[in-house]
């Protein structure tokens, strides 16, 4: 009993959205520094459009888990979920930026559902390993 009572606390006293909020900085800083590694390596070795195109898919994943796994280490309870939400509001910014920045879904236009599965699975294995 005490224990929902203290979770009831945190999601009022607002702990939960700066859980997620810091998991989301810390999946973005990852997403960003990735990428820059991706761009450089693009640059020096001459990669293949298919490997890059992998390459982007690893770094979703990877940033993706990350959310859930400390979303999950953060909440402490129903880490799935926390990780699920995680990884889906991580695609959620992903895509806000896909639209800001090339004004559509260009991108993410024929993926744009596998990305979300991929950035949501992840997020809820984070979690549950968490």
């Amino acid at each position: 009993m005490e224990k929902i009572k203290r979770k009831e606390k945190d999601v009022r006293t607002g702990r939960i959205p700066v859980i997620l909020g810091k998991c989301l900085l810390a999946a973005y800083l990852l997403t960003g520094g990735a990428l820059l590694l991706l761009a450089l390596l693009l640059y020096r070795f001459q990669l293949s459009g298919q490997a890059v195109n992998i390459g982007i898919v690893v770094v979703y994943t990877a940033a993706a888990f990350l959310a859930g796994f400390f979303a999950g280490k953060g909440t402490g309870e129903r880490r799935f979920l926390w990780g699920l939400l995680a990884g889906t509001l991580y695609f959620v910014l992903l895509a806000l930026l896909t639209l800001l920045v090339n004004h559509g879904f260009k991108d993410l236009g024929n993926h744009f559902f596998t990305t979300l599965m991929i950035c949501a699975g992840s997020g809820m294995l984070g979690g549950m390993l968490s």
